[in-house]
């Protein structure tokens, strides 16, 4: 591979690594977000149907 074909792989590998670091550490230092985290109640249809007085 040339030199130029080093370097364009060399800078596309360290661009998406740094992306990749990058939106883990926004990802996990995000202050607050467990308040605005909701749980929801998993039915299936037969549990549903179970519930439906209908």
């Amino acid at each position: 591979m040339t030199t130029s074909g080093w370097i364009i792989m060399s800078l596309s590998v360290c661009t998406v690594t740094v992306l990749f670091v990058w939106c883990i550490w926004r990802v996990l230092t995000l202050p607050g977000e467990e308040q605005h985290m909701h749980g929801f109640e998993f039915q299936t249809p037969d549990e549903k149907s179970d519930r439906d007085p209908n």
